[in-house]
């Protein structure tokens, strides 16, 4: 009888036990999951159907069947912060805008909703227009008579068929706020040395005054019609002689135009406070042709929000000189760094859907950011399926074109490599610092006003890779697929 108690005893022990171990491992798997539920993990990856996709599946710890062991370790140290964030987006050109009066009601709010939703679409907050006619008009043309020194003629008439509805519209989508700077490929014609809009030629300063208004007024007629005008640039490409608008300042006569001209007439036209950006060209020598000489001098400096940099600097066969933008922000951390335009150059239909196109992005934004860049700027964000229209044949691409014959849009691989910047990064975040183990990936992280951290991770090789992710209260491992980006929002 005696043994007979102590075997139900023994049993009923057991049968705790056992019922313990499995409360404690359902607590346990509870934890896990809802560890894991703080954490959301974005993919697009070429060759699947990932387009900024949830994909919390390739978060390994979700499943204890499959656990992987990385390869790369990435820790943020939220601590350690950096720059603060402006916004991404893109141009807003007379190209974009009659392009988009071409299509329909139906697929204009489609392409608004892609990119200034922040819901629906990737949450563009940053906008360029050009100061009268670029490369991507239809035509030549300015706001004033040919001649008129005193600018008595001078009009937007031109802008109101087209690019101002399209740029109210995106205001709108965008939730009634864009970030809006302007910049001008070239003065008119009779105030240059060559007489020609186009070819580059230079300022005459006898017309430097006028010039410098001219600014003024198209930031105050834009102003009227309920846009506002964030900044400007002094000139887009200053050492560019181009077969389109084109105008060539030396650095010395960027700073004098600024200095003498360009920053007191906004001050006396009540413009004081719009942010003015220097240079607007390729990397390169940034610091010693450009910021050293302006940022230098407290009389021009004071004029100056910050540097904006292009990336065609490869065109000459060299590598992106993300190191320019280091050397800008180490040596002026007080002054800003904005990236005004980059564009996957000679358009080809063929190669829409080319991904390479699209990892381009993902590197310069990438090594943009790391460096200090405070704003990203994509150049068209919208032409037809000719790359166009454009008035002397210098067709690119865009994230997304248009098919006007078709009334279809066509959205490439870039949109979303940008998008996973954009629709989660949002104005007013900081960077945080970071390192990572492998250079094999690319990343970088940011940390919004709410708290909340975002980190990029982009995978170029062959091969997928698996990854740790953590800092001071998280650590998850994470695969990243080959050719694919990755945003962690956590």
């Amino acid at each position: 009888m005696k043994a007979t108690t102590q075997i139900v005893l023994s049993a009923f022990i057991l049968i705790q036990l056992s019922c313990f171990s499995s409360k404690l491992t359902a607590h346990k798997n509870n934890a896990s999951s809802q560890k894991n539920n703080k954490i959301k993990v974005y993919t697009t990856a070429e060759n699947t159907n990932w387009k900024l996709s949830l994909s919390n599946d390739l978060i390994s710890n979700n499943n204890s069947t499959q656990q992987k062991t990385s390869t790369v370790s990435i820790i943020v140290n939220t601590e350690k912060t950096d720059q603060t964030f402006l916004g991404i987006g893109g141009a807003i050109t007379d190209a974009t805008a009659e392009v988009f009066a071409r299509l329909s009601p139906k697929k204009q709010k489609e392409f608004l909703n892609a990119y200034y939703d922040k819901k629906n679409g990737i949450g563009y907050t940053l906008a360029r227009t050009n100061i009268h006619s670029c490369d991507f008009s239809s035509e030549s043309y300015t706001y004033i008579a040919e001649g008129d020194k005193d600018l008595r003629t001078f009009t937007i008439d031109h802008d109101r068929k087209y690019r101002i509805p399209l740029i109210k519209k995106a205001i709108e989508t965008a939730g009634g706020k864009l970030t809006l700077f302007v910049s001008p490929w070239s003065p008119p014609a009779f105030m240059k040395d060559n007489n020609d809009i186009l070819h580059g030629g230079v300022l005459l300063p006898e017309f430097a005054p006028s010039w410098a208004l001219y600014y003024a007024k198209f930031i105050k007629a834009y102003e009227k019609e309920g846009i506002p005008i964030w900044g400007l640039t002094v000139q887009n490409e200053p050492m560019a002689r181009q077969s389109w608008e084109s105008c060539i300042y030396t650095p010395e006569a960027e700073r004098d135009f600024l200095k003498n001209h360009l920053g007191p007439t906004l001050e006396k036209e009540g413009l004081g406070s719009k942010n003015v950006i220097i240079w607007d060209h390729n990397r390169g020598d940034m610091l010693e042709k450009r910021a050293n000489l302006v940022f230098s001098d407290p009389e021009v400096s004071k004029y100056a929000w910050g540097i904006g940099f292009h990336w065609y600097e490869t065109w000459n066969g060299g590598p992106p000189q993300f190191e320019s933008v280091a050397k800008v922000h180490e040596a002026f951390p007080n002054k800003n760094l904005i990236f005004t335009e980059g564009c996957i150059e000679k358009f080809d239909a063929k190669k829409y859907q080319f991904w390479g196109n699209a990892e381009r992005y993902g590197i310069n934004m990438i090594n943009d950011f790391n460096n200090g860049t405070a704003a990203w700027t994509d150049w068209n964000i919208l032409l037809d399926q000719n790359g166009g229209p454009n008035h002397v044949g210098n067709f690119c691409f865009a994230p997304i074109h248009a098919d006007t014959t078709e009334d279809e849009l066509i959205i490439t691989p870039m949109y979303y490599y940008i998008g996973h910047f954009s629709k989660f990064i949002r104005p007013n975040a900081k960077r945080v610092l970071e390192t990572i183990s492998d250079k094999s990936l690319l990343s970088t992280s940011f940390k919004n006003s709410d708290g909340q951290l975002i980190t990029i991770v982009m995978n170029q090789s062959e091969k997928e890779i698996v990854y740790s992710l953590e800092n001071q209260n998280i650590k998850n491992t994470i695969t990243i697929p080959a050719h694919a980006i990755q945003t962690i929002v956590y």
